[in-house]
């Protein structure tokens, strides 16, 4: 409901056509170079396959429980499939429970002993963790052979299994009206949703429940998960085939990238979440994916259920105008000064190489992705006419009798939304200057934990409370496998530098922070000279410390602390308050106004409106289609094949495949992963026209009898401006193919005791 996180809150984001000639042949096969052989005159006839292949998608990022409206049940039945669109209506019930949560990517299981699958980008961070300078994960993948090989993907690592869905939209909001004082109307919310966490997690350790705000807080659920704390690493390909392509072929199609990998989620011999250990067994899910080998043809029913991030659908025009010309340009000016930073430190050798690697790989993905958006927005002048036309609409709805009170809610909120706009500039850059530091970051975590620490337990900010403190020692503990102290001081240097852009009478906390006189000149001297210091003085890159301040520490210890970050983060811990209280207060009057918005939406597109995407489970529906579904040219297919990887392979990053895999492409070694319709070629990609974010990634791709086909990892430029304004004529989802997973571990990577449990016979 913070408002004044805009561009902070898209940083954190940045984390989701053409078709093969049997498209347009109907049950007629086609070769690899596009001509069409004899139509199997065995095979029966799909009446349904005419409505898929004209079937135009409007978009959706659907509740489970959205999927009994009459439109997805008679879409189902016109597209031919076998279960009842109602049946997704349960989140605990297969296929849906199969689906998990990484805490920021999406994966599902796909066996019964606990085996997770997901993308090759999404376990970066666990191949980090295990990383060494003689053995580099992240370059060269793993395999653990047997289970007592698995390692640790890290003690902040986590899987998150849906237990219960409970609306409590009448708890969270009754008589929020009555409460005049915006900062108290704020907090009461805290309350409201602390009280309600605290009574689902009561005598319940296994859990992590949480209120998720849906409507701009026009709805609310609580959310139960079990907490999965030991995740383990099974197996991952190199990054030659799991990040093929790399940065040149981001967001783009054709595309040959094998993005998929597997975790193992294990517990205590008593079945409960519990912290690492060797004794630990594998969990057992409910529910769990067959993973299929028969792959998918142009038009067939495709779907994904996940955990999508984040979308912007019913902001405001007002809004949506702000983000194009100022909000997306300023934040991806910031995402390139940070990616030419990590660049430059990719040679420095050590560590220090492969975390400036995982990190620009997560900047530049962030980059590509607004401006993809930004140039959809500006090039598709059709786009913004819609949210403008969908706009006035919505005001139209507000002027009619009886809508008085939304008609004063939309008015105030456009207000509150102007006033914020007037500083966004000052208030970006100093956000980022106090968050530029992972150990300024880490003191200013640790002021506030001393702060609320002194309060009764029910009265702390949430985020601060009992239950999240060993999350937060579990963070501390991974802090040294991702934090770089060249890295660190880097970043914040560029963050203080951006500061110093601004004028001075905007950046009065900048000499506060720096601990200077106030009226001293700052300058990239006095920066330089001031960060030396403090990285030579620093205490807080010991873990021993930093756990004993999280668990225990004062703010009389931490005063009396000589460390520079902890020092400079008590300075500046009155400016931060007072912007707290400001925040507070703009949040306290959305609470009221913003559902106005989103219910004038929903009333004006007949109710058939999903919420915007804020990391709870979704379904998206659709067909496997090409951004030119008439098209008979090899290059318009809805499917990239590994043949085409000779040509496009130049032995050095990012083309650079493995030599075993190159040459089993080119011996045509597929096996029973090829496809006849291809002619007999091997799937590596293929393209949907379905409805995803970030966050969708590892996302399972489900058939029409939900069977694990693909996975989502990827949207292409063309579509990105859908996390805005949906339009179905430029979105395609990238999914690796399964029977390219499935061939790389079976031929290739000698993974075939993952085959075995996942039902799959080996035979190659």
């Amino acid at each position: 409901m913070k408002r004044n996180a805009l561009l902070l809150g898209l940083l954190a984001s940045a984390c989701g056509g053409k078709t093969t000639p049997t498209e347009t042949l109907g049950d007629s096969h086609a070769t690899a170079s596009g001509t069409a052989t004899t139509p199997n005159t065995s095979a029966k006839a799909d009446p349904n396959l005419p409505f898929r292949l004209a079937y135009s998608n409007a978009g959706g990022m659907w509740l489970p429980q959205q999927m009994t409206l009459p439109g997805h049940i008679e879409t189902f039945k016109k597209m031919g499939v076998p279960m009842d669109a109602s049946v997704l209506a349960d989140p605990l019930a297969a296929p849906l429970a199969a689906v998990v949560s990484l805490g920021g990517c999406t994966a599902s299981f796909v066996s019964a002993d606990g085996l997770i699958v997901t993308n090759h980008h999404c376990v970066q961070g666990a191949l980090q963790h295990n990383s060494t300078e003689k053995s580099n994960l992240v370059e060269n993948g793993f395999l653990a052979k047997t289970r007592a090989e698995e390692p640790s993907a890290g003690p902040s690592q986590r899987v998150f299994v849906a237990q219960a869905f409970k609306d409590v939209s009448k708890d969270m909001r009754d008589g929020l009206d009555a409460i005049k004082d915006p900062i108290k109307r704020k907090d009461e919310v805290d309350k409201r949703l602390k009280t309600l966490i605290a009574a689902c997690e009561k005598d319940r350790a296994e859990l992590r429940c949480d209120v998720k705000s849906y409507y701009r807080g026009g709805m609310y659920l609580l959310i139960e998960n079990l907490e999965i704390k030991d995740v383990r690493l099974a197996y991952v390909p190199p990054r030659s085939v799991g990040n093929y392509g790399g940065e040149i072929d981001n967001w783009a199609w054709p595309r040959h990238t094998g993005d998929f990998a597997f975790y193992r989620a294990y517990v205590g011999k008593d079945g409960k979440p519990a912290d690492y250990s060797p004794d630990n067994v594998p969990f057992k899910p409910k529910h769990f994916l067959k993973v299929s080998s028969k792959g998918v043809k142009p038009g067939d029913f495709v779907m994904v259920t996940g955990y999508p991030g984040s979308t912007t659908r019913t902001k405001t025009a007002l809004e949506t105008r702000n983000d194009v010309e100022w909000a997306f340009p300023y934040l991806i000016a910031y995402y390139k000064e940070r990616y030419a930073l990590a660049e430059s430190h990719l040679k420095d050798g050590g560590e220090t190489s492969i975390k400036a690697t995982v990190m620009k790989q997560g900047i530049q993905n962030g980059v590509e992705k607004y401006q993809g958006i930004l140039e959809g927005l500006k090039k598709n002048e059709e786009l913004m006419q819609r949210k403008e036309a969908l706009d006035k609409q919505v005001k139209a709805w507000a002027e009619q009798p009886g809508h008085e009170a939304h008609k004063a809610n939309i008015a105030k909120l456009e207000q509150i939304v102007l006033e914020e706009q007037r500083t966004q500039r000052v208030d970006f850059d100093r956000a980022v200057a106090l968050g530029g530091s992972r150990l300024l970051g880490t003191a200013l975590s640790f002021t506030r934990w001393a702060e609320e620490r002194a309060k009764k337990n029910v009265d702390r900010k949430p985020g601060y409370q009992d239950r999240d403190l060993p999350r937060s020692i579990a963070g501390q503990k991974s802090f040294a496998k991702s934090y770089d102290r060249t890295l660190d001081r880097a970043g914040f240097r560029l963050s203080l530098l951006r500061a110093l852009q601004l004028e001075e009478s905007q950046r009065p906390w900048l000499v506060t922070l720096l601990g200077v006189k106030k009226g001293t000149k700052v300058d990239e001297a006095l920066i330089d000279k001031t960060l030396e210091t403090w990285y030579a003085g620093q205490t807080l890159e010991d873990e021993k410390l930093r756990i004993e301040l999280l668990q225990s520490g004062t703010t009389k210890q931490l005063k009396a602390s000589k460390d520079p970050f902890i020092k400079a983060a008590l300075r500046v811990w009155p400016i931060i308050k007072a912007d707290e209280k400001k925040t507070d207060a703009r949040g306290g009057e959305l609470l009221l106004v913003t559902p106005s918005y989103a219910e004038g939406m929903k009333q004006v597109l007949g109710g058939l409106l999903p919420p915007d995407a804020n990391s709870t489970l979704r379904i998206t529906y659709g067909t496997v289609k090409s951004f030119k579904p008439g098209s008979k040219e090899q290059a318009d297919w809805p499917f990239t094949t590994a043949t085409q990887m000779l040509a496009k392979d130049t032995g050095k990053e990012p083309f650079d495949a493995p030599k075993k895999l190159l040459d089993a492409v080119r011996a045509k070694k597929f096996g029973p992963y090829g496809d006849p319709a291809l002619g007999g070629e091997l799937a590596v990609d293929f393209l949907s026209d379905l409805d995803i974010t970030g966050g969708n990634s590892g996302s399972p791709t489900l058939n029409d009898k939900g069977e694990l086909v693909g996975l989502a990892f990827d949207g292409t430029t063309e579509g990105l401006a859908s996390d805005v304004v949906f339009n179905g004529a430029t979105t395609r989802v990238i999914h690796a193919d399964a029977r390219y997973m499935l061939w790389n571990m079976d031929l290739l990577d000698g993974a075939d005791h993952l085959l075995k449990e996942m039902g799959i016979t080996p035979s190659l």
